[in-house]
């Protein structure tokens, strides 16, 4: 469908770097795939190349890897001391850093300069405050200059940072944090979202009423603090929200302005630590039980998302970065690391499609914009609806778009290069929370092909095993496993000190493997193709079929705007029950139900065919857009629905549960 040119290609990251290691080594690397077999087989060497390539600042020392027999037990640069802020934070500059837009048309802008100062300020007010080493600080925050400030100032000082966007409610947040014991929490007295304002006053109350580890509530003002051209709304002194909060027995308060006011003055250098030192906590969607707190190492995210920003998205200094994402997603520490690259990142808050539905594709001509990331929902959402960004833009900034979240269908591929611009690398990247990046992903040097990802990432040992765990054969599904050691696995669980969570979650079905829950084919391009988690795949007779084979049947009905696939257990065996969300006028006749059924048997095969096909007002999911299969197959079998606080939508299991005609 794309085809790099010439001179993109000579000009990418990747082709400079194939050719600066083979001048080094002796070695001849012609293309991806002979590059990505050396990242495997001379694991340290690769890494320690990469290092120089990228520029991390810090001691690398002589050791880059040390294998074990347990991967969880291999070590990148046991030697190394860094601090990740120094990499993220070397320019300094008036060139902007962050460019803040929110929903309602506010914008603002923070120079490389002002943010060095500004995290340099509040690290000082994170150490004034007693957070040192190894001490927690969580945000509960959107996605606006507070958060970016808080985390850098708390990776300058080696403290760890977490986050939850503020969507989340109570019992989610606590969930979360309650099991990291957080000393300072950073968080938003209001929002905005779909030209609606939402109060946290309650939500912030309850939260620290449960969290008996803090001994600092830092308040940020939701409009002030978080849209800073909108100065004409701060609150006046005596009603800001932090002085409505505190209590005489509880944590001290503070505004936003006086805690980094707390730190002038307070000399607070980056401290290096060794590059295992853990950074972030991120947390599973908590849909299958309690999240999982995934402890993730500095240096292991600092060169993973160095590679994959550099590398395979092709970023450069001076880029203009833009991915909608909240706190509580991965994809925002991801692109928080693209500051490594030099790049100034461009930083939403608020609806995706408020106040029009293609109001993320007016930034790329505003700011100029030059990797646009999003989901495959957003992107697919918009080609059901007819719409065309391309029109009444330019859009010529723009030389990436990425698509994560879920698979992204076939005609996603197609609306891309027809609706928004035919010369474009779209790369449909897969990973995950658990190991904060990617495990297959774009790569700018050759053609992107319909409906697949590229190719593996590079320093990942990527493979896709059958049920025996043997590697599959092209064009054979099978479960998506890493069989090597790689810098971003995480540290553990929080938690977990014997390790038995972390062994369950990844290394119980293949020992010594991580297996990473997604099902998945390679095809003969050398790309893959994944049709969803495995621990949701459908097995009618036997047969394991992935419920993105069945969605994808779906695209060529404008009747249907979402679903969900479930395996409905009758007699010992599996029937395939599907729930379409119907469009505004439709109706699910049962001309279109024989219609859709035939499209399924005549392109995937009878056993996909679902054996009832029922109509439901919504689909549950997670708050980064992720179908909740598992919940709602728990509800269908009237089985307690774990996690709920996770789900952006949870009323919406109610249609589940009573369905008489499934009977």
């Amino acid at each position: 469908m794309w085809t790099p040119s010439p001179s993109r290609v000579a000009e990418a990251h990747l082709t400079t770097f194939r050719a600066r290691l083979s001048e080094r080594i002796g070695l001849r690397f012609p293309d991806t795939p002979t590059l990505h077999e050396f990242s495997i087989r001379e694991m340290g060497r690769f890494w320690e190349e990469f290092w120089e390539f990228a520029g991390v600042i810090g001691e690398r020392g002589r050791v880059a890897f040390v294998d074990a027999p347990d991967m969880r037990d291999a070590r990148f640069f046991p030697e190394a001391r860094l601090n990740v802020t120094e990499t993220l934070l070397a320019r300094d500059d008036d060139a902007p850093a962050l460019l803040l837009a929110g929903e309602d048309g506010t914008r603002a802008s923070v120079s490389w300069h002002d943010l060095r100062e500004l995290v340099a300020r509040a690290a000082g007010a994170l150490q004034a405050c007693g957070v040192g080493v190894g001490d927690v600080v969580a945000a509960w925050l959107p996605n606006s200059l507070p958060a970016y400030v808080t985390a850098l100032a708390a990776a300058r000082i080696g403290a760890i940072f977490t986050s939850a966007s503020p969507e989340f409610g109570v019992a989610a947040v606590v969930d979360r944090f309650g099991q990291v014991a957080p000393r300072l929490l950073v968080a938003v007295s209001s929002y905005r979202y779909a030209g609606h304002h939402y109060d946290c006053a309650e939500k912030i109350r309850a939260v620290v009423s449960e969290l008996a580890s803090l001994r600092h509530v830092v308040v940020v003002d939701g409009v002030a603090d978080v849209h800073p051209g909108d100065e004409a709304s701060r609150s006046s002194p005596g009603t800001r929200p932090h002085r409505l909060l505190a209590t005489p027995s509880g944590p001290a308060f503070s505004s936003w302005s006086d805690f980094l006011e707390s730190g002038v003055g307070v000399r607070a250098d980056p401290v290096r630590l060794p590059f295992d030192t853990p950074q972030f906590i991120l947390y599973s969607s908590g849909t299958t039980g309690p999240p999982k707190c995934i402890i993730h190492r500095a240096g292991g995210l600092l060169l993973t998302h160095l590679k994959e920003h550099k590398l395979h998205c092709d970023v450069r200094p001076g880029d203009r970065v833009f991915y909608y994402t909240t706190t509580g997603w991965m994809m925002w520490n991801w692109l928080l690391g693209a500051l490594a690259s030099g790049a100034t990142l461009v930083v939403y808050d608020g609806s995706p499609t408020h106040p029009t539905p293609l109001s993320l594709f007016d930034l790329v001509d505003e700011y100029g914009i030059t990797l646009f990331g999003t989901s495959a929902r957003y992107l697919d959402t918009l080609r059901r609806a007819g719409h065309v960004p391309a029109s009444g833009r330019s859009l010529a900034t723009l030389r990436t778009i990425t698509s994560t979240g879920s698979p992204l269908a076939a005609e996603a591929f197609d609306w891309v290069y027809q609706a928004v611009k035919p010369d474009v690398h779209l790369a449909s990247i897969s990973g995950g929370t658990d190991i904060c990046g990617c495990f297959v992903l774009g790569d700018p040097t050759r053609p992107v092909y319909r409906g697949e990802i590229q190719g593996p990432a590079l320093g990942m040992a990527v493979d896709v095993f059958d049920e025996e765990g043997r590697p599959a054969a092209v064009g054979q599904t099978g479960e998506l496993v890493c069989t090597r050691p790689f810098p971003s696995l995480p540290l553990g669980f929080w938690g977990d000190p014997d390790r038995s969570r972390y062994t369950a979650a990844y290394f119980s079905r293949y020992p010594g493997v991580w297996r990473h829950g997604d099902w998945i084919t390679r095809t003969h391009h050398g790309g893959l193709v994944i049709s969803g988690r495995s621990d949701a795949t459908l097995n009618p007779g036997g047969v394991r079929i992935g419920t993105a084979e069945i969605y994808r049947q779906l695209d060529r009905f404008p009747q249907i705007t979402d679903a969900v696939a479930i395996g409905r257990e009758v007699d010992g065996d599996q029937r395939i029950v599907l729930f379409v969300v119907l469009a505004p006028g439709a109706q699910l006749t049962e001309d279109l139900v024989e219609e859709i059924k035939k499209a399924i048997r005549t392109n995937c095969s009878p056993r996909h065919v679902p054996a009832r096909i029922l109509a439901v007002p919504d689909v549950p999911r997670t708050h980064s857009g992720k179908i909740a299969e598992l919940a709602v197959r728990d509800a269908v079998h009237g089985r307690p629905v774990r996690g709920t606080e996770a789900l952006a939508n949870p009323e919406c299991l109610a249609y589940f549960r009573d369905h008489p005609e499934l009977a």
